[in-house]
């Protein structure tokens, strides 16, 4: 017996509701038609990988972080309207950005 099955037991009135909207999906977020730019820098001798050039909404962009970071198991940040991503992930994140359907532009080496 599971979870599910010990809560329905204790409330049997109690009905599932399905939610609206979920952190993880992001179905919702805008593709734009000008290219996301990945850039590569070092900074202080460690490489980081700079996304930038998003013009939807600003909380689109944190979601849009927020799963790259998850999906790469790094760290990084969103400071100015750029995506910071510790280490050199460019490939990886601009094959993740393209199967969203975003359009991305390598910048740099």
């Amino acid at each position: 017996m599971d979870l599910k099955d010990q809560l329905k037991n204790l409330f049997p009135e109690h009905t599932e509701e399905e939610t609206i909207s979920d952190i993880n999906d992001t179905s919702g977020i805008w593709i734009q038609d000008d290219p996301i730019l990945c850039k590569y820098e070092k900074r202080k001798g460690k490489p980081i990988t700079i996304l930038e050039g998003y013009t939807g909404a600003t909380e689109d962009f944190k979601i849009l972080a927020k799963e790259i970071k998850k999906k790469l198991s790094v760290g990084g940040s969103f400071k100015d309207d750029k995506i910071i991503i510790q280490g050199d992930f460019r490939d990886k994140i601009m094959q993740m950005l393209k199967d969203k359907g975003f359009s991305v532009k390598r910048v740099g080496g």
